[in-house]
């Protein structure tokens, strides 16, 4: 994988079709993550709707595979009150940020790994009814040990599971963005 932009829905995933931007919109919230906006819309019909939007800068996660094993991570989720096993992951740091650099840096940051291999599989949003938030997917193989410092307070552990658990996996994952990076890796390596 090159260091080249991927852009949202790139890679043999046009969208449907592309809507006209708001008519009006106003800024409710800027947070450091998430800004909040509610905007109208004309519909081709003529209908004009209100939708509350959550902007965010999009996201990666990635599938860093190690000596036929999967490199997942256990860590705490506030929002829902759990501690979830999930895919490494992390948002993209502002809206120009190359999803592939970013990918590397959380590869590093998350596992402690680089790798020497990238594979892009596409990308997805995570709840397109309120939020822009698109998840770049990458398969990350001949893995290394990464000169990154990992952010202590993300307090992650890290769970290598063996591919052959792949599909068992799948059906124990209650993260979307694992459960979508699991199935498209089980569909590339045809498990």
């Amino acid at each position: 994988m090159s260091a080249e932009r991927v852009p949202p829905g790139a890679v043999g995933q046009p969208p449907e079709a592309v809507l006209a931007g708001p008519v009006v919109s106003e800024r409710i919230f800027d947070g450091e993550i998430v800004r909040l906006r509610v905007s109208e819309y004309r519909r081709a019909s003529g209908l004009v709707v209100r939708r509350e939007v959550l902007e965010h800068y999009g996201a990666v996660v990635m599938v860093p595979i190690e000596d036929d094993h999967l490199l997942m991570v256990r860590q705490p989720r506030e929002a829902v009150q759990e501690v979830m096993l999930e895919l490494p992951a992390g948002k993209l740091d502002g809206p120009d940020e190359d999803p592939w650099a970013a990918a590397v840096r959380e590869l590093g940051e998350e596992v402690g790994r680089d790798a020497g291999q990238w594979n892009y599989l596409g990308g997805f949003y995570t709840a397109p009814a309120m939020l822009t938030e698109f998840i770049h997917l990458f398969i990350a193989s001949d893995l290394r040990p990464s000169d990154v410092v990992p952010i202590p307070e993300e307090e992650i552990e890290i769970v290598p599971v063996p591919l052959s658990d792949l599909p068992t996996l799948i059906t124990r994952v209650r993260d979307a963005k694992t459960l979508i990076g699991l199935l498209h890796t089980a569909r590339a390596l045809g498990i």
